[in-house]
């Protein structure tokens, strides 16, 4: 049986009523208690469409206090650069959020979107099979063949809907996006209106309209934007996190949050079970150990935060579901081998010689993992 886990050890968020039915709510569903309480105490000046100042944003982003209230921090890094990101959004400019895989770019953006106008889920995904009509707008085919193009058979896309309303947008991973599908977003960002043509009619965006859009470095030149789209963006790059500590400290948030919000029956995993996972991570990643002594091979895969948080929060439900509730050594070896393992025939050997070259020779403290890891990667 799992025992009550501390105070300090629940995230801050309980969510109860609508986000207690979702798999996963939007920030502004799970956080609807602090956005609140920010927007009650805000002092200063809001610019035309956002429900709180720029320095409120920036406290519900970075933490802080509004009036007697603690404001958990939802994005620990550099907070310059939070500040450059708000301060491009009061302007005309789309911003950018590039970075490594797990760097919270969609965090971020999510959650500047629902500081901002109180609603993060006006969003365009990017994939390969992304078209202009979901930046544009399509048609409802019935309506338009029965009746002609009309308001009502106009089905409008989450950037129309946010020009519209004057508020934000996000478009996610838009390097997946093929190139005359991204440049789609040129004119809307030059001109500020969108253009129907079957109606004869151009819709102006309203102040607040903006787009925050995330790009992966690593697919860079899959899809690279267009000389004349990067010039509508001011670009942010978020860097990984630059310590040890400063990823335990994201990755351990995390998973207590997730830990909540998923009702896991399991008690939160140990700090030193965190520091292992995010130590091998770091290694691994970084294609050295910690103290620089020995170079390593490097799996293909991205060993990103977001898949150590992963990582943990699988051993979370194998001992919620299946152990005792409390976190094991066998319990984590089995995400490590998932995240790290991604091409059979090169990662099982990069693995194997970590394990055999690194893990076993480190201390009583990594016995217990090493072993687990050990039998799980020769079965």
């Amino acid at each position: 049986m799992a025992k009550k886990k501390p105070a300090d050890e629940v995230a801050a968020v309980s969510p109860d009523g609508p986000a207690a039915r979702m798999l996963r709510a939007p920030a502004e569903v799970l956080y609807a208690e602090e956005i609140e309480h920010l927007a009650r105490e805000d002092r200063h000046e809001k610019p035309p469409g956002w429900k709180m100042s720029p320095r409120a944003v920036l406290t519900y982003i970075c933490g802080g206090k509004a009036g007697s209230r603690e404001i958990t921090p939802k994005y620990i890094g550099h907070q310059r650069l939070v500040e450059i990101a708000i301060s491009t959004l009061v302007t005309d400019r789309a911003l950018l959020l590039l970075g490594e895989p797990g760097t919270a770019k969609s965090w971020l953006s999510e959650h500047l979107a629902a500081a901002i106008n109180g609603d993060s889920t006006k969003v365009v995904q990017g994939t390969a099979g992304t078209t202009e009509e979901h930046i544009r707008y399509t048609w409802n085919y019935a309506m338009l063949i029965a009746h002609g193009p009309s308001q009502e058979a106009l089905i409008k896309s989450p950037i129309f809907r946010a020009m519209e309303s004057g508020t934000l947008a996000r478009f996610e991973e838009i390097t997946r996006c093929a190139a005359e599908v991204q440049d789609a977003l040129i004119s809307l960002l030059s001109e500020k209106r969108i253009s129907v043509p079957e109606l004869t009619t151009e819709v102006p965006a309203n102040k607040g309209f903006s787009v925050i859009a995330t790009a992966n470095t690593r697919d860079r030149g899959v899809n690279d934007m267009s000389a004349a789209l990067k010039r509508r963006f001011n670009m942010i790059m978020l860097p990984t996190p630059a310590t040890l500590e400063a990823e335990v400290d994201i990755v351990r948030r995390r998973v207590r949050d997730l830990s909540v919000n998923l009702e896991l029956k399991a008690e939160v995993p140990t700090a030193e079970a965190v520091e292992q996972v995010v130590t091998i991570f770091r290694e691994l990643r970084a294609g050295q150990t910690l103290d620089g002594k020995n170079k390593l091979k490097q799996p293909s895969g991205v060993l990103s935060t977001a898949e150590a948080i992963s990582v943990l929060a699988n051993g979370m439900a194998l001992a919620g579901n299946f152990g005792s509730g409390a976190v094991t050594a066998h319990d984590l070896a089995a995400g490590l081998q998932g995240a790290v393992v991604k091409d059979e025939d090169k990662d099982k050997i990069v693995w194997q010689e970590y394990l055999s070259n690194v893990l076993k020779k480190r201390g009583a403290d990594w016995r217990p993992l090493f072993a687990a890891c050990a039998e799980h990667n020769a079965g």
